[in-house]
């Protein structure tokens, strides 16, 4: 398992709903931490590990030794969305990208956990940002739809090069052929 980079397909993949808590999801849950914390992210959705699971896990405090930090997330849904903040945001999916991005300021979210218990979280401000990447990608969602005209602008280049760098690794056969980015 490793992190996909845009222009990857996967990353535009609507997830299924998660119907069982079986091994596999569990193994990928598991996976999807080790790989967010050598990342030094903050939040990992399945879609960015090339899984069609709507299935993420977050480390609000980023730190794999606080583990009443983590949340693994089977099926989340924000339920309820409060006021609008802009800030500096990026992606594991886009390493070395940062753009402002404008999103709510609080949210309600409910999920279920790894034993199929249900959850209800309200956040304010980076926790419920955190929420809000993650589960844009369980929907196919990327930041950089979320960009202002100026940010999109200056990320540009960066796209490009994304871009460059996958068509590259398809001719290398890093990456199966026949996988053509949806931008």
């Amino acid at each position: 398992m490793k992190i996909v980079k845009y222009p990857h397909p996967a990353l535009r993949v609507q997830a299924k709903p998660v119907l069982a808590l079986d091994k596999d999801i569990q193994l990928a849950a598991g996976h999807m931490l080790e790989l967010m914390y050598a990342s030094e992210g903050l939040g990992l959705a399945a879609p960015q590990v090339a899984l069609d699971h709507r299935l993420l896990v977050i480390n609000f405090a980023g730190d794999p030794e606080k583990k009443d930090a983590e949340v693994v997330a089977i099926n989340p849904v924000i339920t309820e969305t409060k006021g609008a903040i802009s800030d500096r945001e990026g992606c594991l999916s886009f390493p070395g990208l940062y753009q402002s991005v404008r999103r709510f300021k609080t949210v309600k979210v409910e999920y279920y956990d790894l034993k199929g218990d249900k959850f209800e979280m309200t956040c304010h401000d980076l926790a419920a940002r955190i929420w809000q990447h993650e589960i844009d990608h369980l929907d196919g969602v990327l930041f950089i739809d979320k960009m202002g005209s100026l940010g999109r602008s200056r990320s540009e280049r960066d796209l490009e090069q994304f871009i460059a760098d996958f068509e590259k690794a398809k001719k290398k056969g890093d990456l199966p052929p026949g996988l053509e980015p949806k931008l």
